[in-house]
């Protein structure tokens, strides 16, 4: 069986279902969804979930309670190991009026992605990395890898609303993940935690 290690960028997989209205699989079961993505001659060792915990703005209590739910119920998963970047403050300005506001930007999930990459490839923990994402910024570390390991492959699977030919170039083989796939893997409503407490999907992700 050809070992298979499962790289998933959290924002670009959230960007991609909003960017689709697909709010109702925001509760993804990310073990699931990863199998359900593998061929029959593969077998998932491990998957590993990028993102960054949302800063509070004073308008955002529920999105951060949200996320929060979504991070425990998938703490229960024993294959899924999290991977936390940061927001920087960032001044936006409208281009319209010239307005000023402080916005924030996600950091790091592309630096952490590429080093747990190379990191698994030089371990050698994987035959086949399946990359969840389209960020084009994650090309030329695809690049590097397939070039030193030419016995691993690394497959590009591009969340729903999201495109990088650059990167779908440099890697092995790419699709995009469909529907179906996101309808048929999603976690349970309730969700027990180890201590026992029940979290439960959130009601605007219904």
């Amino acid at each position: 069986m050809s070992r298979v290690v499962a790289y998933i960028d959290g924002f670009n997989l959230y960007f991609g279902l909003r960017s689709k209205g697909w709010r109702k699989y925001y509760w993804l079961d990310l073990v699931r969804l990863s199998q359900a993505l593998l061929k029959p001659d593969q077998h998932l060792e491990a998957v590993h979930y990028f993102t960054s915990r949302i800063r509070a703005n004073g308008h955002n209590t529920e999105d951060i309670r949200r996320q929060n739910t979504y991070l425990e119920a998938l703490s229960t998963l024993p294959s899924v190991t999290m991977h936390f970047g940061h927001y920087l403050d960032k001044p936006r300005r409208c281009r319209v009026c010239g307005a000023q506001w402080m916005d924030y930007e996600e950091k790091m999930t592309d630096v952490n992605i590429a080093v747990r990459l190379l990191m698994d490839a030089f371990e050698n923990r994987f035959d086949a990395a399946m990359l969840i994402s389209a960020d084009s910024d994650l090309t030329t570390p695809v690049r590097q890898v397939l070039s030193r390991f030419t016995d691993k492959r690394i497959i590009v699977a591009q969340p729903p609303g999201r495109n990088s030919v650059s990167l779908c170039r440099a890697a092995s083989g790419y699709f995009t993940i469909g529907e179906v796939k996101l309808r048929g893997t999603q976690l349970p409503v309730h969700v027990a935690r180890s201590d026992g407490y029940v979290l439960t999907r959130p009601a605007p992700w219904k």
